[in-house]
Order: C-alpha cells, then structure tokens, then sequence
C-alpha cells in the first residue's frame, strides 16, 4: 500500500490475544504494525514524535475497550479511526462501540485477509473526498480508492447503501458480467441476479438480507447466484464490507466466480455417488442414467449416450440416453459394429475415438442421418468403453445440436464418463457371469447333494445291519464268553478231580487193605493171636498211616491252592505303604525258605513310591512269581539271579518286575502260563495254579495287568503294572 509521506502507516493491534496470521498478512501489505496488550499502553501509543510514526487504525479487542461506554474506544478513536475486534459478538455490543466513535465492528472469528481487506478499505476511503450530500468526486475517488479497485484482481463494485447503486467499478467486474461500466452503475444488485436462487427463493430477498448483513458488519463470505448477459448463472462467493464517509455508507462488495469449482466439486460428488451405486450393486441402466445426466450437467446443451456391446463382440445392443426418445436408441438395437456405422459403431469396431463434427456431411451416418437430424444433433463424439486394449464392452458419445468439434472440458467429462461406465458395465458383466457360475454350482451342489443323500442312506443301511451285526457278535461273544467260563470250569473241575483223585484214591486203597488186615486179626483173636501176627500188623498200621497222612495232607494242600483260585478281596486288608519297605521285608522270609543253592536276590525298586493297596494279595503274588523263576527258571542253578524291581511309570501307575537269569520259557508255552494246572514240570511238586492264581490276583483285587517276556536260555520276567490306587 503507497502512502503520503505524512501519512501515518501503523497499524495497532490492542488485544490481550495474539493475532501472528494477521500480523504477517497486514506487515506483507506494507503496514507498520504494533502490538500492545493493556488500554494505558494503547492511549501511550497513540502520542507519536511524528506524523509519519503515528498510528493510523487501531484493531481494539472488546475486552480491553472498557465497560459498557467503551471509554477507552472513545478516547481512541479521537486519535485514529477503530475497528473493534469481538470474539462473543452482539447487536447490542456493536451499538455500544459505534457510539463511542468505532469505524466498524469485526465480529472473530473471521479469516486474516478480511481482517486486512476492511482495513485497507477503510482507511483508503477515508483519504477520499466524499461530500456531504453531493454526488461523488470521481477525480479525488480516481486517486485513491478507484486505482484500488482497477489493480484488484477480482471483481469489485462499490455500491452506495442509500441509493443501491454502484459508484464504482473494475474491469473484472465488467468481464464477470458481460456488461459496460455505464450499464453496470445503472444496475442494483438484484438486477444482477436471476430471477430465482437455486434453491428457489426469490434473488431480490437474498440480497436485501445480505446487504442488512454488511450493513451489520458481519465480513464472511456469502454464496449468491449472479447472471451473466448472456443469461449463463455464475456462481459467485461475495464478501461485503461497510464503509462511512462523511455520512454516506458504502458497500465494498468483491465477487469471485466459483462456477467451475462448483461444477468440479458437482462432479466429483457425482463419481462418487455413481460408485457407491456399483458399490452396493445398482441395476446397470440406473447407474448409466445417473452418469449421463451427471456429464450432461456439468454443460449445458450436450446430450450424452451409452450404446452396449454384445457379448458375442459384434452386435450393438440399445443403451440409455435419457435426454433423447427411446426410438433413437431402438433404431441402433441389434446392428452389426463396423468402419461406417456410425460414429458410436466405427468406435467399437476399430477400438479408438471418432469425431463427427457434421452428421449431415458425415457419411459414416449416410444410414442414421435423418434419425439424428430429427432430435437436433449435428456432430457427434464417440469413445468406446474398453477394460483393455481388446475387450470392447459399449461406446459412449457426446452429441452436440450445433456443427462444431469437441472443445477441451469436453475431453475431460468424456474421459471421467467413459471410466467410471467402464467400471460399471464391467462389474455388470463380472456379476452376470458369476451369476451364470453360481447357477451352475448350485446345480453341482444339487446333485452332489442328492449323490451325498444316497450315500448317506446307503450309509445309514450298512450301519443298521453293521449295528445288527454287532448286537449278533455281542451275543455271540457273551455266549463264547459263557462256554469258555464253562470249559474253564468244567477243566477246573476236571483237573481238581484229577489231582484229588491221586491222594485220595491211595488213601482209599490203603485204609482197604488196613480194614482187611484188621479183620484177619480179629479172626486171629478168636483162634489165639500170635505176637509175630501181631506185630506183622502193628508194622503194615504204621506204614499204612504214614501213607494216609501224607495222602491227606497233599489233598489239604490241593485244596487250598483251589481256594486261592477264586481270590477273596472281603478277606483282604487294604492300607497304604511305601514299596521299597515292603518288598525290602518280603525278600528275608523268600530268600530263607528256599532250599539251597539260594539264588542271589537284586532289588532295584525307586525309593518314595508309595501304595494304597492290598499288601497281602500283592505279597502273594511277588512270592509266587519268586518261587515260579526259582523252580523253573533257575532249577538249582548256583549262580542264579532274582531280580526284584520297581519304578513309576506316571503319577497313577507303577511297573512291579521280578526277573531271572534262568533258561527261560519256550515260545510255544508263553499263551499257557496263565492256564489252570498248566506246568511244565509235572510231578516236580507244583500245582500249576501258581501263575493263575498270580494273574486273578493282579488284574481282580490289585486291578492291574501282568505281562511275560521270554527268551530260552536268558531268562524270564514277569512285569505287573499296577495303580497306585488300587479300586475299591
């Protein structure tokens, strides 16, 4: 900003608040800029030594004007005209500091360059000469506040409030608006406006409010819909700002044409909208009706086509072209592409665009010329719609009603239009071909799951007889089962029999012989018994006896093994003891009742296990399978080996071993060790019920398991596992 030599160029910022934006933007303006933040340091300032330092406008926050009076704002505006800055602004407020002298009231926020704008206007119009109720003096205005506005790079007209005219304005102004200077200072503002607002309220109303709102002092940015000559609308963004000159108040309006953002930001909200729709699925000709009539918006005159590709590549199916009659796209339906088809048709054929700047010399439409003529288009431009460099889904045109060629915007809406129908009728296809692979599923699925349902039921009929022959097995199984208790016991009974029958057939035999010889003496007695007789008898009673009690007492033994046969858990006391003890005391009596050459006895049992068990029944078994290896494995041997040990397999089940380096059992034996009467030594002393008996014990009252391992010549082992906890 160029100033008089005398003039001053400080503006005075007295505000508690910091402004740095506006700071910046009034120093880049060529102000001098001072900042105080108290009313004392504010009236302090004012005293310049010279005019050149003085203050020329002071920016005064109303929280430092003063009370209700705004004395300190009186006080300045004596000295400088003031603006008051409000950052809670009111009605009742600005009143309040236009009487106490304020040029103008900025209601904050705002933005800095209209903070700077106002100043700049209010202090050049004041170094204008405006008189008093006379016209204005345009040689004074043409030194200062014209040359403003004709280096301003918007429009700008200076509008006097009274009267509603201009006084003044630029050449941008003149352009903006298609009109003259003269015929522009003759105009009000409403005559620059449409009849309308575009959301229909009458222009004359919007601008009465607008001008009572610069009136106010209210500097935002106001939208309003102006009218060229030509009768094209131009969107406009207007800022007016009040200005007061010995009495006259004038509006500062700028006007600054944002049609092509508008039509931009239309447009880019329309693309988005048009791919929400093939977002969410659209049908296909909604989705082209809503991206025609999006292009044809953005200019006015332009009347737009999409015309679809067959999928068999050749034929050209009807499209949409919402601002024409349905005939014209029906005209097209069902024609084969080619170099002379028309514009749309030689698009597709040879995959480029075509430009038909005269329909009616064009003879590419020698065959559709007249269907054109009669909707009013005379030049066409044609593009066609690929998703590569082969595939060819439609075409898109732009038909003009006047002969021309394409301008410039042209290629931009036609290039938007031509990829966002692309994505369009691309993901209709996709869809219908998916659509076609689904129904095809589906029909897979069908019969795969009839094929399923067969297979189920024939599963379900193997099952119900695989159940029946199951519930048969089971029968069969328990009645295997029965019979083999049954053989069992039949060879139990048999073999009790025939060991019984042993001793007591001896003693049967001698007590007969005894009762005869006893007969023969008492008949001896009558006759007159000799001593020889006598003592003939008393020998062959004593050798008689001593077979009846052996006999007896093998028959007694006999029959306590078959006791042990059926175990008896009642009988048995159950307690909790520690292993390693147990079998340590078990080893003594073992060891010193066995008959010499004594085996070497080897315990090798994990210290700390502990058992809740039956110690009787698992004693009777350890010295069964001892007595088993030292009879059979070992049978005399002086270097013989007994080894007893124990470990724990996990938290619940220990593995209990009693092995021997003995000449082992035959492989065909190992399935029989088990059996009742089984042995391998007959006659040697031995029932062969003792591993019987060991394995009811183990698997019946212990509730375990027991397993041989067995190799002639190396030895035997016997491994019971057992639980820790034995059942109850």
């Amino acid at each position: 900003m160029s100033t008089a030599p005398d003039t001053p160029n400080t503006i005075l910022i007295a505000s508690a608040t910091g402004f740095p934006a506006l700071e910046g933007l009034l120093a880049r303006a060529g102000f001098q800029v001072g900042v105080v933040n108290r009313g004392d340091t504010a009236l302090a300032a004012m005293r310049a030594p010279s005019p050149q330092h003085g203050v020329a406008l002071v920016l005064l926050d109303a929280a430092l004007a003063g009370s209700a009076r705004m004395e300190l704002c009186a006080r300045l505006a004596g000295a400088a005209p003031v603006l008051v800055m409000s950052a809670a602004p009111s009605d009742e407020e600005q009143r309040q500091a236009l009487r106490a002298g304020a040029a103008g009231y900025l209601r904050l926020p705002c933005a800095p360059e209209d903070v700077v704008e106002k100043v700049t206007v209010e202090l050049t119009a004041r170094n204008a000469w405006l008189p008093v109720g006379g016209p204005l003096d345009t040689g004074t205005l043409e030194v200062n506040y014209h040359a403003l506005l004709a280096g301003s790079p918007d429009a700008i007209i200076l509008f006097d409030a009274a009267r509603g005219l201009p006084v003044d304005v630029n050449r941008n102004a003149e352009r903006m608006f298609g009109r003259g200077g003269e015929e522009l200072m003759r105009m009000r503002l409403a005559d620059l406006c449409p009849p309308r607002q575009p959301d229909g309220t009458p222009s004359a109303e919007v601008v009465d409010a607008l001008v009572a709102r610069g009136l106010s002092g209210d500097i935002r940015i106001f939208p309003l819909t102006f009218q060229h000559n030509s009768g094209r609308h131009i969107d406009g963004e207007l800022r007016l700002v009040v200005l007061e000159k010995n009495g006259l108040r004038l509006l500062h309006m700028r006007v600054a044409d944002v049609t092509g953002q508008r039509i931009a930001e239309a447009l880019r909200s329309g693309q988005n909208e048009l791919l929400e729709m093939i977002a969410r699925g659209a049908p296909l000709p909604a989705i082209l009706d809503k991206l025609l009539r999006l292009i044809e918006g953005q200019a006015p005159g332009l009347v737009c086509t999409v015309m679809l590709l067959d999928d068999d590549g050749t034929t050209m199916r009807g499209g949409v072209a919402p601002s024409l009659p349905p005939g014209f796209m029906d005209v097209f339906d069902g024609v084969a592409i080619g170099p002379e088809v028309g514009s749309c048709g030689r698009a597709m054929f040879c995959r480029e665009p075509v430009v038909a700047a005269d329909i009616g010399r064009d003879p590419r439409w020698d065959g559709w010329r007249e269907v054109a003529m009669r909707q009013g288009l005379h030049a066409c431009w044609a593009m066609p719609i690929m998703t590569d460099t082969h595939t060819v889904l439609g075409s898109f045109a732009i038909y003009y009603r006047d002969v021309r060629l394409p301008r410039g915007d042209d290629e931009r809406l036609i290039a938007v239009a031509v990829h966002l129908a692309g994505i369009a009728i691309g993901r209709t296809r996709r869809e219908a071909e998916l659509a076609r692979h689904r129904d095809h599923l589906e029909d897979l699925v069908a019969e795969r799951t009839a094929e399923l349902r067969n297979a189920k039921e024939r599963a379900e009929l193997a099952s119900t007889e695989l159940a029946a022959a199951l519930d048969h097995l089971r029968k069969t199984q328990d009645e295997l089962v029965r019979r083999d208790k049954l053989a069992a016991l039949g060879g139990l009974v048999a073999g009790v029999a025939h060991e019984l029958n042993t001793p007591i057939g001896n003693t049967l035999t001698v007590a007969s012989a005894m009762s005869e010889r006893l007969g023969a003496l008492r008949a001896g007695l009558a006759a007159g018994l000799r001593r020889s007789d006598l003592e003939q008898y008393v020998a062959q009673a004593g050798e008689a006896d001593e077979i009846v009690v052996r006999n007896l007492r093998r028959a007694a033994a006999l029959i306590t093994s078959f006791r042990q046969v059926a175990v008896d858990t009642a009988s048995s006391q159950r307690r909790r003891f520690r292993l390693d003890e147990f079998i340590g005391e078990l080893v003594l009596p073992l060891t010193a009742g066995t008959a010499p050459p004594r085996p070497r006895v080897v315990q090798d049992v994990a210290p700390g296990l502990a058992m809740d068990s039956y110690p009787g029944p698992l004693g009777q078994a350890i010295t069964a399978l001892f007595e088993n290896a030292v009879m059979h494995g070992l049978d005399g041997r002086s270097d013989g080996v007994v080894t007893l040990a124990a470990g724990a397999l996990d938290d619940d089940t220990i593995a209990l071993s009693v092995s021997d380096n003995g000449a082992g059992i035959a492989p065909a034996d190992l399935d029989r060790v088990y059996d009742p009467f089984f042995t391998t030594r007959p006659g040697a002393g031995g029932s062969g019920l003792g591993l019987h008996v060991t394995h009811n014990i183990v698997t019946g009252v212990l509730g375990g398991r027991i397993a041989v391992r067995s190799m002639p010549g190396t030895g035997t082992t016997f491994t019971m596992t057992l639980p820790a906890v034995a059942p109850q």
